[in-house]
């Protein structure tokens, strides 16, 4: 990764209080970039400011509830008025959920599909005029489970099956706009999305069925993330079990369903054996 690259760039982080947005704040900030994060916790992101970058005037956080049509119009128009325009857009803010869809309570899936598809349309329609002015790029994290199904997740992966299709639409719509448009999908990352994962009563789960320690870090996710929008890449799988997983989806679906289940049931207090 050249850190050329993002010098005094406008890059703008959903979910930037922890986990991948916060990593790739960071990293972006170290780069020299004019970041703008957001999150729904206003005083949070200004304890980890100083963290994004040593100079003030190149950091600014905006209180954003990405499910509010009006918040996100507002963050949108906080950088645009601070920086002058916009010139990456990453789509990170997201939820998880774990429970069988016959204990579900519908909130969980609609909480889902507000936060992780609906928080990305909304961003990119407000980012998108000033994104095509500077032909940047947009980038949506979804996940694994948006390319095959994850059991006892629904929501969550019809969610990221959602952002993947609605970017792939946008990314053909501005093909001679120069555009670039980045479906970004990591595999299991170290991270607290599996604690604040919501539970059949959309109560948070509180604790992570996996060992976070032996899963790939925020840090290099971000890192990643960042050597594909040098590139102008429009798609990135992380991992080898991911990029295994999508393929044996595409080639053997049914042998693939049988697998997945076999994985999953083996978590901790899974909700299906």
């Amino acid at each position: 990764m050249k850190p050329e690259f993002f010098k005094d760039k406008v890059i703008i982080v959903t979910g930037a209080s922890s986990g991948i947005g916060l990593a790739s704040a960071r990293l972006f900030g170290s780069c020299g970039a004019k970041v703008v994060m957001a999150a729904r916790s206003y005083e949070k992101l200004q304890e980890l400011a100083p963290s994004v970058s040593s100079d003030p005037a190149k950091v600014l956080c905006v209180k954003t509830d990405v499910t509010s049509e009006d918040d996100c119009r507002a963050l949108i128009d906080a950088a645009v008025e601070r920086f002058g325009g916009i010139d990456i857009l990453v789509n990170n803010a997201g939820i998880s959920m774990r429970a069988m869809f016959k204990d579900l309570e519908l909130k969980v899936i609609r909480s889902l599909m507000d936060v992780n598809f609906w928080g990305t349309v909304q961003c990119t329609k407000f980012a998108l005029p000033w994104l095509l002015k500077s032909k940047g790029s947009v980038v949506g994290v979804i996940s694994i489970a948006g390319y095959s199904a994850l059991p006892a997740r629904t929501g969550y992966s019809a969610s990221k099956y959602a952002v993947r299709g609605f970017l792939d639409t946008i990314r053909i719509e501005h093909l001679k706009d120069g555009l670039n448009v980045l479906v970004f999908a990591p595999g299991y990352t170290s991270s607290n999305v599996r604690n604040a994962a919501l539970t059949a009563d959309g109560s948070a789960q509180g604790e992570t069925p996996l060992a976070e320690d032996k899963l790939m870090s925020a840090e290099e996710c971000a890192m990643r993330m960042a050597k594909a929008l040098e590139r102008r890449r429009s798609e990135v799988t992380l991992t080898l079990l991911g990029k295994a997983t999508i393929l044996a989806h595409r080639l053997f679906p049914r042998l693939t369903d049988k697998m997945t289940y076999k994985y999953i049931a083996r978590e901790a207090n899974s909700p299906f054996k």
